[in-house]
């Protein structure tokens, strides 16, 4: 079998605090090959994108990290900073939850989008905008070299989410690091932006941590899942959406709404001011 192309063994992240410490990642283990995405669920405050922090080395100081982080056969742990800004801007690409939280207000789109390739590779401007729209065709932005010349303001949340995904892709990483990329969106949008970037991916062979709370979306996306729970991997693997085995699983799937589920109404009370009770109203 090949070496994963990302690999995480017993990473514990604890912060130190007045006092003492605490431990919020504890023994995260999971792998990733070339071309596989895994889905990292769980609920908020899980620890899910305190994983993707520990991945690339974006957390506080304060943070002590332990473990091993390794990709391509690589520690990232012992990276020195040449290296770990190579690894940062050309080996994984990252896409946030909040595209307008990430975008720089004040610059256009294309100079976002070609800034990377000018700068880190020496492309020439008038290449990196040819790229640029290629890519912004291709994930389904219209009218691409009309929306290199607009700033971020001026595109609605799913379009600027896809210029993201263009961002990430232009740099032609091994591996995208997808952290709830569909929250911010409406559900129309969320549907449209995992297709292109699941379509992407594929065809390009790139592999894929994708965090999410909803599991329906992991499973219909990822190869395998990972479930998180109070910093920790309480369950993966690829059978994991239709025969959990952990508790914690169970009652996570047991929570989803169900459309094909009947429920009775919640009956319409009304308060009676004579007796002071509740009491059940009468349909009209």
């Amino acid at each position: 079998m090949t070496e994963p192309l990302l690999m995480l063994d017993d990473v514990r992240a604890t912060l130190r605090l007045r006092g003492g410490h605490q431990t919020l990642l504890d023994g995260v283990s999971f792998e990733i090959h070339a071309g596989e995405a895994l889905g990292l669920v769980g609920e908020s405050g899980s620890g899910k994108s305190l994983t993707t922090r520990a991945i690339t080395r974006m957390l506080d100081p304060a943070f002590r990290v332990s473990g091993e982080i390794a990709f391509d056969g690589t520690s990232v742990l012992a990276m020195n900073q040449a290296a770990l800004r190579r690894y940062r801007s050309t080996d994984v690409g990252m896409i946030f939850q909040d595209p307008r939280a990430h975008v720089n207000p004040v610059h256009r789109v294309g100079d976002f989008l070609t800034e990377a390739l000018v700068r880190e590779r020496g492309v020439d401007r008038r290449e990196a905008e040819r790229r640029a729209v290629v890519l912004l065709d291709e994930v389904g932005v219209r009218n691409p070299e009309q929306r290199l010349r607009q700033y971020p303001h001026e595109l609605s949340g799913g379009l600027l989410q896809r210029v993201m995904i263009a961002s990430v892709l232009l740099a032609e990483p091994k591996l995208i690091l997808a952290d709830e990329p569909t929250t911010a969106l409406d559900v129309t949008a969320q549907s449209d932006v995992m297709a292109i970037l699941d379509e992407q991916r594929r065809a390009r062979g790139l592999a894929l941590l994708f965090i999410t709370h909803d599991l329906e979306l992991a499973a219909a996306c990822c190869d395998r899942l990972a479930v998180m729970y109070a910093g920790e991997i309480v369950e993966q693997g690829a059978h994991v959406y239709h025969a959990p085995t952990h508790p914690y699983t169970v009652e996570l799937l047991g929570a989803r709404p169900s459309i094909d589920q009947r429920v009775d109404r919640l009956p319409v009370l009304r308060y009676d001011r004579e007796t002071h009770e509740l009491l059940k109203a009468e349909a009209s």
